[in-house]
């Protein structure tokens, strides 16, 4: 266990089913979360991230592997006897009880003196804005109101890690950008270890500390929102978190790789991506590479160290604009380039119009398959 650790899963395997039946929702997921951080698991719907939470949560049991809280082995334990707590996709309040009932119900359960229960509810209730309402009936609370209601519930027995699974699925658009922010705050101030399951990339970029990628039951990449985004080790991260061009290359050195088109352009080697290269790539090798949209530049055609190409469409989605390029002597290669949409006009060439692309430096990445 190292120090600093709130949870750790050791070599965690779950299985459903029997004999031919079986399905494995995670096969051999370790994974340490550090104490105090907003941390996410991330990945499409199927890929493990509920079963690993339902494990720590306690409503699971694995069927090989530890789960460790804040040092002690929990893995036998009932979930009344982790220091956990739990916010679901729906929330489970109490219709018939007001707010603050449904915030103190918890605290009454576990037998807290009286005195304790009023100050904690009326503590939590502020913490979550929401001590104006403390006694309408939570049946007549709006979505995001129960919500906080449900977080403030969670919050009162001061659990060292909230688990959340996709809490804000059920909101509208609004909402949920507005919760996003109330979650981190709560985080910030509670200090608690706060583990996130969501399939939202957007989600788990602006909220977490760490993000833990997952798909088919394994973890594939563990790093901060930066690192997750800007140094994918494999093309399933780097298509899963936002939009990434892919291109196909030959490395002609540790730094450099040539184009099918015979351009030879230097290729970022960061902590990520050396030890994608040291894992046995020589001149030569036919490689993948990837690059965000926002990381190119259109530029005049014949411009100088830029790759000739034509316009074939572009979208305007308010803020910006998604300009289509298919690349002269890259086997018909079509790049996505994002641009800023001006204030009036339009940032989106002619369709047909013969351009230059440029990547900015360091952008251009080696990934693995």
């Amino acid at each position: 266990m190292a120090e600093g650790t709130a949870v750790e899963a050791i070599d965690i395997v779950k299985q459903f089913g029997q004999g031919d039946h079986v399905v494995r929702a995670l096969d051999h997921v370790s994974v340490a979360i550090k104490t105090g951080e907003f941390f996410t698991l991330l990945g499409p719907s199927g890929c493990g991230k509920t079963t690993l939470l339902r494990l720590i949560a306690g409503f699971e049991a694995p069927s090989a592997g530890q789960i460790v809280l804040e040092g002690a082995d929990v893995t036998a334990l009932a979930p009344n006897q982790r220091p956990v707590n739990t916010v679901f996709q729906s929330y489970a309040l109490f219709p018939h009880l007001s707010v603050a009932q449904n915030v103190s119900f918890g605290l009454e359960m576990l037998g807290r003196p009286r005195a304790e229960i009023t100050a904690t509810t009326e503590r939590m209730l502020a913490l979550v804005r929401m001590e104006t309402l403390a006694n309408r009936k939570t049946s007549q609370l709006s979505g995001g109101q129960q919500q906080r209601v449900a977080l403030a519930r969670a919050l009162a027995p001061q659990p060292k890690v909230l688990l959340l699974d996709e809490p804000l699925s059920a909101l509208d658009l609004q909402l949920r950008k507005e919760m996003q922010g109330e979650l981190k705050r709560l985080q910030r101030e509670t200090g608690i270890t706060f583990i996130f399951v969501t399939h939202d990339q957007e989600e788990a970029l602006t909220m977490s500390d760490r993000i833990a990628v997952m798909r088919a039951g394994h973890i594939l990449q563990v790093g901060s929102p930066r690192e997750i985004y800007t140094e994918p080790t494999n093309r399933f991260v780097a298509s899963f978190i936002g939009e990434t061009n892919f291109l196909k290359g030959t490395m002609v050195d540790d730094t450099q790789v040539a184009l099918p088109g015979g351009e030879v352009l230097a290729v970022a080697v960061g902590a990520q991506a050396a030890g994608t290269q040291a894992a046995g790539m020589h001149a030569g090798q036919s490689v993948d590479l990837a690059i965000r949209p926002e990381q190119i530049r259109i530029l005049p055609a014949n411009s100088p160290d830029t790759i000739a190409g034509i316009v074939s469409g572009s979208v305007y989605f308010g803020t910006d604009t998604h300009c289509n390029i298919t690349l002269n002597g890259t086997e018909g290669a079509q790049i996505v380039v994002r641009l800023q949409s001006p204030v009036s006009g339009s940032a989106g060439l002619d369709v047909g119009a013969s351009v230059g692309v440029a990547f900015n430096p360091g952008a251009l990445r080696v990934i693995g398959a």
